[in-house]
């Protein structure tokens, strides 16, 4: 990487058109250029005044998009990558994971709670409910199963203890899991009265030290900002609770 790299992150603004809005692709950006310790500016940008704002700089794009000496970039996955090779080792952490299966843990979590918080059809409901929640629990399955090198230093462990999906420091598959995990925890016990975390130990105890970590927790928007984004789609409250679906999943 060049030494004095100008690195500037434009993501989408709150309501308020100064913090940081309700954007998942936005906050993977923001976190990935925090753990890489790499000095950026970020810039929120008013979705209401877009236009203007975007007119010169990234053309029929929305945020979030990059600019890397001046050169503007607007595809999220491609900026990944582009960061990950100019913000290499030794001067920066590497961030990809070591584990195929890391990258992909959890990605229909977030497609299965559209679905389900987004239906319009009540006969729909519990069938949507169930497979979102059998998404939870996946992922708590997965987060709770040893990864390879943990049974190499213990072969009888029958349990995880890392700390994140491919280990004890936060990967780009945290980068992308976490923002869709806290939105869906905010909306759902807005709107459904669910914590989703209910039941799931290995879930709670992920989203618990994700929680401690600056990297995700103050570049997460606040919760009103989320709630509001989702008041005119959310639909049906659940008819038991949250544990209880759980359970009834498991049996």
């Amino acid at each position: 990487m060049d030494q004095g790299a100008k690195i500037e992150l434009f993501v989408k603004a709150s309501y308020d058109a100064e913090s940081v809005g309700n954007c998942p692709f936005c906050q993977r950006l923001f976190m990935i250029l925090w753990l890489k310790g790499v000095n950026f500016t970020l810039t929120t940008v008013d979705m209401r005044r877009a236009p203007d704002v975007l007119k010169d700089l990234a053309p029929g794009s929305q945020p979030p998009f990059l600019i890397y000496n001046g050169e503007v970039k607007t595809d999220t996955n491609k900026i990944e990558e582009f960061l990950e090779e100019k913000l290499a080792p030794p001067q920066y952490p590497k961030l990809c994971c070591r584990y195929r299966e890391s990258n992909t843990a959890g990605e229909d979590i977030f497609r299965k709670f559209s679905a389900y918080i987004k239906n319009s059809a009540p006969g729909m409901n519990d069938a949507l409910e169930r497979q979102f929640l059998k998404s939870l629990i996946n992922l708590n399955n997965f987060l709770k199963t040893p990864l390879p090198h943990e049974l190499d230093q213990n072969p009888s462990s029958d349990e995880s203890s890392r700390l994140y999906l491919d280990g004890d420091e936060l990967t780009l598959a945290d980068c992308n899991l976490l923002p869709k995990l806290h939105i869906i925890k905010v909306v759902c016990k807005k709107y459904k009265g669910l914590e989703i975390t209910d039941g799931l130990p290995r879930l709670d105890r992920y989203l618990c030290k994700a929680y401690c970590r600056d990297e995700f927790r103050h570049t997460c928007p606040n919760d009103d900002e989320i709630n509001w984004a989702y008041q005119s789609v959310a639909k049906y409250p659940p008819q038991v609770g949250p544990g209880q679906a759980v359970c009834n999943l498991r049996h």
